[in-house]
């Protein structure tokens, strides 16, 4: 009992340090080297929170036993307390063999749980350090284990990443980052750029996803895969996420006002208030509940289904439009189309991006099948070529997005460009409809007069968008 986990029976952190111990030892006296592993659960705290101790207690037992299962016998894994692993692999015969154990592992861990006959989906975010009869300090090892975990947080969760000599240097950046984020939201770094939504058969603007960049003083721009994770693990989101609302709605009302504004949300604002932040931007800006669209993805879904659901369905009832990003991407995307009725699908851009093999082709035509049964409109993103246009539309996606219509645009472009667009489907309303068998003219190579020099609005078949 003083040496292993009551609750998973696993090894506790006095057994894991006899082991490192030994692990240390055999390296030194043999020559060889060991590994070990740092191990955080994600999205564990909302599903214990939402669905109760007890169910969190059976949801650790099932990882502990699935981790496991994964181990060759000689190795160790132990419980730290909490949702913390670590993993001792003993006698590696080469580097190699860690990252490999570790994808065993993260898709081991990954597969649903049913929990009171509910299904839900943990991952596991790993950090390695492989050691060498010259690596003695348990206590460094263990150290550096927790900064690769740290990296694989950062790069998303659900991941492993291997520590490095430069990861120590890259954790004190990410920290710094985290203190400018605080200055830029107060000195007003982060702005918003837009890329718009277009119809499929007419080219016709329909709306516009707003986009958050940062520009750091030093560092220039920002990515956002960059400081949006940042942002949500410090709780920074909240702010940032609340003034997008905001100034999404301010700039939505200087457009046509058929035009709808698009503004992602994280899991971390609907924990924090994102039901009143929408509803203070709509009342700040006057702009109409149906002109917003909040797009949301799985991953919000799966951290606390039920609370989220409830939540959107309030939003959905104000009028407020909302999407599915990014469908396609997890464990029960058909599960959360039955239990929420979506207004738009957005299909990853993955999908779009090999749409000319066939099995993608069929999952797309699949989702839009299903689409048009449940009454959701399909967006198709990362639309980059006419050859992706023309399957894409052939499939049936009644909404288009990508750079083969524009990149993200400053508030002014995006102005621009939706006007142009508005007299090129105008100007094109006269012309033969998309389904006369008329051979499609391909994008212009001179953009039009009224569009900025970083907008580029392409023909749409027969309708010769100009």
């Amino acid at each position: 009992m003083a040496l292993h986990d009551t609750l998973t029976g696993l090894p506790n952190r006095a057994l894991f340090r006899d082991r490192l111990d030994q692990a240390i030892a055999h390296a030194t006296h043999t020559h060889s080297s060991f590994a070990v592993l740092a191990c955080d659960l994600d999205r564990f705290k909302s599903i214990n929170d939402s669905l109760g101790h007890p169910a969190g207690d059976v949801l650790l037992r099932v990882v502990a036993e699935r981790m496991q299962s994964v181990l060759r016998p000689y190795d160790t894994v132990a419980r730290l307390g909490g949702d913390e692993f670590a993993i001792v692999l003993a006698y590696l015969d080469e580097e190699s063999t860690a990252p490999s154990l570790a994808e065993r592992l993260i898709a081991a861990v990954g597969e649903p749980i049913f929990l009171d006959g509910q299904a839900v989906e943990v991952g596991v975010s790993v950090g390695i350090t492989v050691a060498s009869e010259n690596d003695g300090d348990a206590d460094e090892l263990f150290k550096r284990a927790d900064m690769a975990l740290y990296e694989a947080k950062a790069g998303g969760r659900n991941t492993y990443r291997t520590f490095c000599p430069d990861v120590g240097a890259r954790v004190a950046t990410r920290g710094q980052l985290g203190l400018d984020m605080k200055e830029a939201i107060r000195r007003g770094e982060f702005r918003l750029m837009y890329q718009p939504v277009v119809d499929a058969a007419t080219g016709k603007v329909v709306s516009l996803e707003a986009l958050m960049r940062w520009s750091h003083p030093v560092r220039g721009e920002i990515s956002p895969g960059e400081f949006i994770p940042l942002a949500e693990e410090n709780g920074l989101i909240i702010p940032l996420g609340a003034w997008a609302l905001r100034e999404a709605c301010r700039e939505a009302l200087s457009w046509p006002e058929v035009l709808r504004v698009g503004v992602n949300v994280s899991a971390v604002q609907f924990r924090s208030g994102l039901e009143e932040a929408v509803l203070f931007a709509l009342a700040k800006t006057g702009l109409p509940a149906h002109r917003l669209k909040l797009e949301v993805t799985e991953s919000v879904l799966m951290q606390d289904g039920d609370a989220v659901i409830a939540c959107l369905h309030r939003l959905r009832a104000l009028g407020v439009i909302i999407a599915l990003d990014d469908f396609g991407t997890g464990y029960s995307s058909l599960g959360y189309l039955r239990r929420f009725p979506f207004d738009k699908i957005k299909i990853d851009r993955t999908f779009i991006r090999d749409i000319t093999d066939p099995d993608a082709a069929a999952i797309v035509r699949a989702v839009v099948s299903i689409g048009e049964r449940l009454g959701m409109g399909i967006v198709a993103e990362g639309v980059e070529t006419a050859e992706q246009l023309d399957l894409v539309r052939r499939e049936g996606c009644t909404q288009v997005q990508g750079f083969l219509f524009s990149r993200p645009l400053s508030p002014q472009d995006a102005q621009a460009y939706v006007l142009s667009a508005q007299a090129g489907s105008v100007a094109a309303s006269s012309t033969p409809s998309l389904s006369t068998p008329k051979r499609r003219r391909k994008p212009p190579t001179a953009l039009p007069p009224a569009c900025p020099a970083r907008c580029l609005v392409p023909a749409f078949g027969g309708a010769g968008l100009t």
